[in-house]
């Protein structure tokens, strides 16, 4: 079919370029970055600041964390809960404007 064959640009594009979705895109990015920047320190309580970005992309967060291993494991799965929740956030702003989909 002539009209389905969508570059992948234009399908992230799609998926990703509400303005609600972008923003929590960016939430998410600063409280990681902040989460980084906390533990840094030598502060006691900094170690449960991995915390508040892995609730804020919860649940895809938490089933990329039943993989084993250590940071690499983190980032894998606050950017995979991130992902999928904005896309569900995009997918819901659209549907609610009643923008047509295709």
């Amino acid at each position: 079919m002539p009209g389905r064959d969508r570059t992948l640009l234009t399908r992230l594009r799609h998926l990703y370029g509400d303005v609600f979705a972008l923003a929590y895109l960016g939430v998410c990015v600063a409280l990681t970055v902040w989460a980084f920047a906390a533990s840094a320190g030598e502060n006691e309580d900094a170690s449960f600041a991995g915390v508040i970005p892995v609730l804020a992309t919860a649940p895809g967060s938490l089933v990329g964390l039943a993989l084993p291993g250590g940071l690499p494991t983190f980032v894998f799965a606050v950017v995979l809960g991130a992902l999928v929740n904005a896309a569900v956030i995009g997918w819901c702003a659209r549907r609610l404007r009643g923008a047509a989909t295709r």
